[in-house]
């Protein structure tokens, strides 16, 4: 029997990104205490009741300078930071830390009371700043790849367990399918590759197939399936996306598939900044 091989990939776009030097002058730093006291014990902009948030955690990865034209979006991934939303915000005529809280309080309160942003970067030319907010691409609950295994097999088991529609086509529910080593391995292979090297794509590098990589890691299953995304920064957010997509979708309910494997690589240094592998197979 031929090996019944379906492929399909799924990448997601990343938003804008911003470049940084280290913020190192303490102004920067008390201005931080500022900002973080005031999401501590707010007021809201309207003048009604806020909820206390989270502190933001200063980033030199993200402290932009104030005269900085260049490429923010390759600027930011050579700094080692992939953004899933980002904000830049430009004080001028601030002179010191009072006064440009003051700007920021006035000015862009929304921004400095809203949840979504997780990090920070802070950086001074005389009276003009530059903050710049941001959320991180990847969940920073993501755990380690054993972790996010469980995760990817549960979902996809909890997905099979329902009849639904992929696209146009009916699906009956399946039975749930059972984590195989060597797949695992293929599939986390091919996520470091994809992240390391830059591309994503179904074939390797070297020309190698998602049979064939599977092949190398040892399983010796007849039928073969993958699919692949890239730029989503949690587990759920991969799984949502497949299930979303008919081609993706037709595979995680595919009856003849038995098996599975899946892998994760992040490099926030590439394109897409996290790539995610999964693996069907059938002994």
């Amino acid at each position: 029997m031929r090996p019944f091989l379906r492929y399909a990939s799924l990448s997601l776009p990343v938003f804008m990104a911003l470049f940084a030097h280290p913020a190192k002058a303490d102004g920067e730093r008390q201005l931080l205490q500022q900002i973080n006291a005031y999401r501590a014990h707010p007021d809201r902009c309207d003048g009604s009741y806020a909820r206390a948030l989270a502190p933001l955690t200063l980033k030199s990865s993200l402290a932009l300078p104030v005269d900085y034209g260049g490429g923010l979006r390759d600027g930011l991934k050579a700094a080692g930071y992939q953004a899933a939303l980002v904000q830049t915000i430009h004080l001028v005529g601030a002179h010191d830390v009072e006064s440009a809280f003051d700007l920021l309080q006035r000015d862009y309160c929304d921004s400095m009371l809203d949840g979504q942003y997780a990090d920070i970067g802070l950086s001074r030319a005389g009276s003009q700043w530059r903050v710049v907010l941001a959320r991180p691409q990847i969940d920073p609950h993501l755990g380690n790849q054993q972790a996010a295994d469980k995760v990817l097999l549960a979902m996809v088991n909890s997905a099979r367990a329902h009849p639904r529609m992929c696209g146009y086509q009916r699906f009956a529910a399946a039975r749930p399918l059972s984590w195989n080593g060597a797949l695992g391995t293929a599939a986390e292979g091919h996520s470091r590759a994809m992240a390391h090297d830059n591309y994503f794509a179904h074939q390797g590098l070297a020309g190698d197939s998602p049979g064939d990589r599977a092949h190398a890691a040892g399983y010796r299953g007849r039928n073969i399936g993958e699919n692949i995304a890239a730029g989503q920064g949690s587990p759920s957010d991969a799984m949502q996306g497949w299930l979303a997509s008919p081609g993706h979708c037709a595979n995680l309910m595919n009856p003849l598939f038995t098996q599975v494997g899946a892998g994760y690589a992040n490099n926030a240094r590439s394109d897409k900044g996290i790539y995610w592998t999964m693996l069907f197979g059938a002994p």
